[in-house]
């Protein structure tokens, strides 16, 4: 496979991480004040852009933009459900992992044909 087919599922799978850290990663920290948690949230942000901006135009071509969004979004879910568990120690129910493989399987008709 070329690099433009795997270069992007790397970088949009390390984006992915920034930005579940800069969305999510503050729920450890209640006691901080919102306004620090926003400016902090947006410095991490920033590196997540770093990442996806490329992913998209190195893969643009390579995949359609409805076939990269949909694959961001199945990125998202599965480094969601491992920081979930690991960083914020909340377990995942089996209506959760339930809605997320429906999500998985919706993906997969994009890819589809």
């Amino acid at each position: 496979m070329s690099l433009a087919k795997w270069l992007p599922v790397l970088l949009l799978s390390v984006s992915n991480i920034f930005m579940t850290f800069a969305w999510y990663g503050h729920l450890k920290f209640k006691a901080a004040p919102l306004a620090l948690v926003v400016v902090a949230s947006w410095g991490i942000a920033f590196f997540e852009y770093c990442l996806a901006v490329p992913a998209n135009r190195i893969g643009h071509g390579a995949w359609s933009a409805a076939e990269l969004k949909t694959m961001q979004e199945v990125i998202t879910l599965v480094v969601f459900a491992g920081f979930s568990m690991a960083y914020l120690k909340e377990p995942l129910s089996w209506n959760q992992l339930g809605g997320f493989a429906l999500i998985a399987a919706g993906a997969a008709l994009v890819f589809r044909g």
